[in-house]
This record gives C-alpha cells, structure tokens and sequence, in this order.
C-alpha cells in the first residue's frame, strides 16, 4: 500500500484537475455557457440550502460569482484550474471567467470545490472583473466522497469588499498553504 500512495494520488489528481478545468470538447458556446450556468444554478441552491442568510447577502451585494474548482496538493506545492461566472446584479451583465490556482505549503490530497463571491460594492466588483487577482494564506481540511464525507470550509473576506464561501464537492485533501489564484476573463465565452 505504501507504494501505491503516490500512484493514487497522481491519478486522483490528473481526474481532479480534468474535471475542474470547465465546459470542453465539442462543446457550442452556447452548450458551454449553459454547462456554467447549471454550475452556478445548483452552487447557489446548495449555499441558499445550507446557509440561507447568505441569499439576502447576494441579493443586496453589487454582484456575485461562483467557480468550480479543481485543486491539487502534492507535498510542497499545490496546482488548480477552473472556471465560473460573474454576475453584476444591477445590469444583469454576466461575465465568464476562468481561474488557475498554484501555491507552496504542506499538503496532500485533491478536492473538487465551489466557491460563491459576494462583492459588496460597485468598485470592488469593477476591480475583481479587471485584475481578479486573489493571494493568500488558506488552511483547509476535507474529505468527502458524493453525498458521504465531512468538510471543513471557511468564509471571510479575500480582499476587504469580497466575502467568500467555499463548499466541498468531492475529495481528500489536508493543506496549508500560501497561494495564488488568478481569475480572467474568458474570451471565448464573453
């Protein structure tokens, strides 16, 4: 078994990262725009499921994004990739993103996760679409497998202005690091 530890890991990883990396193939923009679409429909049923406070939040706030993220831990370093949208709740304006984690620190594992952003204000909403540039410290632990499993997911705000929920899919992972993560937009989709 202890030989087949990094076997595993690797191929959970290569899965994860496929999976979180968004709408692909053969795909229209329109059936990909929809693919984030049922993404976002079914991130924020969940949240409003699980914390229903937070759906005044969004209705409130200058706008809101949600990402579906695949993220990868391998001792030192950690890789992720995924892909979301950004929606400006007084224009209705939406905005298709993609966003690559990469970051050092221990851990160990892989996890398939959603994230919802509540941007509270016009300028801080405006910033994120042009520079959508997030770095930080971020401590997690996770493991669930469908329906079965525990999480342990944090909120708080990335930058002041932006509060954040994070909700685990599917996955293993213990982590501790320091990463980066970059949201542009998606030139393809917009």
């Amino acid at each position: 078994m202890k030989n087949g530890l990094p076997k595993i890991i690797l191929s959970l990883s290569i899965i994860v990262i496929i999976a979180g990396c968004g709408p692909r193939g053969n795909m229209t923009i329109t059936e990909k725009r929809q693919v984030v679409m049922d993404m976002e429909k079914e991130t924020l049923a969940r949240l409003y499921r699980e914390a229903p406070e937070t759906k005044g939040k969004i209705e409130k706030a200058a706008g809101y994004g949600t990402f579906s993220n695949a993220n990868v831990n391998l001792i030192f370093v950690s890789a992720g990739g995924g892909y979301g949208v950004v929606v400006d709740n007084a224009t209705g304006k939406r905005t298709y993103m993609k966003m690559a984690l990469g970051g050092v620190g221990l851990g160990l594992g892989a996890k398939d996760y959603r994230v919802v952003m509540v941007f509270k204000d016009k300028v801080t909403l405006a910033k994120f679409l042009e520079s959508g540039w997030d770095f930080g410290a971020h401590a997690d632990a996770a493991a669930k497998a469908g329906e079965t499993g525990g999480e342990l997911s944090g909120e708080g705000d990335i930058i002041s202005g932006i509060e954040v929920f994070s909700m685990t899919e599917t996955g293993l992972a213990l982590q501790a690091t320091v990463a980066g993560t970059k949201y542009w937009k998606d030139d393809k989709l917009n």
